[in-house]
């Protein structure tokens, strides 16, 4: 199975591709985490919000996965813990479908992406820039994993 984090976005600071380089690699090849970053729209273009969350959300869709578990990270998302997230983790694995995990850019996502999600999910209740979203995104997927797999990572 594979996480692929579909995100808007592109160039991120140096220490967060680090950061989530990082916990990419220490999944095991039975479920690995890929990134595909997709270009933003240019905000200098003078088209509407919607406009530019509507060509991001076909960047995002060609990135996706054919026939993977949409979830889309949303403001009114459900709250989950890492022992929650874990236990979605083994559902998915079960399901054996890849999921892909949609990031909207600065203004969010399109409403045809939230719309095709099979779950949306809560990150934070807090307004994070991208860069962190993707290395705190990486790290909750990784010890849900960790969780999941009985590894001492995750400390109650």
């Amino acid at each position: 199975m594979r996480l692929v984090l579909c995100a808007v976005g592109q160039k991120m600071p140096a220490w967060a591709d680090e950061a989530y380089e990082d916990f990419a690699k220490r999944f095991p090849p039975e479920m690995r985490l890929e990134l595909k970053a997709v270009k933003a729209e240019p905000r200098t273009t003078g088209k509407s919000t919607e406009q530019l969350m509507a060509a991001e959300a076909l960047r995002l869709d060609a990135a996706c996965p054919k026939g993977a578990r949409r979830v889309v990270l949303d403001e009114r998302g459900e709250r989950v813990t890492s022992k929650q997230l874990a236990q979605r983790l083994e559902f998915w694995r079960g399901d054996g479908r890849d999921v892909a995990i949609f990031i909207g850019g600065p203004d969010g996502l399109d409403d045809s992406i939230k719309s095709s999600a099979d779950e949306k999910l809560r990150l934070s209740d807090l307004t994070l820039p991208h860069a962190f979203v993707r290395v705190l995104l990486s790290e909750g997927l990784y010890r849900a994993w960790s969780v999941m797999e009985g590894h001492p990572y995750h400390r109650e």
